[in-house]
């Protein structure tokens, strides 16, 4: 066995390393191009041929894997606190004007600020709207269609 074979292998080790401390799904492509390398060191490989299968499947994953692993697991992530009010029903407890600045719903026995998505639209109290998003620490509501329930 010749030294790429511990190259290899110190590459990768470091590499896998660098991805369990930052998490970001980058290096373990790398670590994994380190790993056909060192197989093709261990089938003694010329060391260029092992540069070549390296730098080739460490790139071909990055680009191609890469961008399915992430969303893979982007989409298994839970919306936490204000996130996941987005899409849901709110009570108008304070009338909703952005002209005077003024407007405020309760949402899962909590109140927040809020403020239409349209400056001229008003909600009345007791009015239920929906949350389409969150700027700061105000909620931005727009009003229910017919047949929308408050939940």
């Amino acid at each position: 066995m010749g030294y790429m074979v511990i190259v290899w292998l110190v590459l990768m080790a470091g590499l896998l390393v660098i991805e369990i401390v930052t998490l970001g799904l980058t290096t373990i492509w790398f670590a994994a191009g380190a790993l056909i390398a060192f197989l093709a060191a261990l089938a003694g490989l010329h060391p260029g041929i092992q540069i070549g299968a390296f730098v080739v499947v460490s790139v071909a994953l990055l680009f191609f894997t890469r961008p399915l692993a992430v969303k893979y697991l982007n989409s298994r992530t839970t919306k936490t606190n204000a996130e996941a009010l987005v899409g849901k029903s709110a009570r108008v407890t304070i009338g909703i004007n952005n002209l005077k600045s003024e407007g405020q719903v309760v949402i899962n026995g909590l109140e927040w600020t809020a403020r239409s998505s349209v400056d001229t639209m008003t909600f009345k109290p007791d009015d239920y709207v929906t949350i389409v998003g969150i700027e700061g620490v105000k909620l931005i509501v727009e009003g229910q269609k017919k047949g929308e329930s408050y939940d």
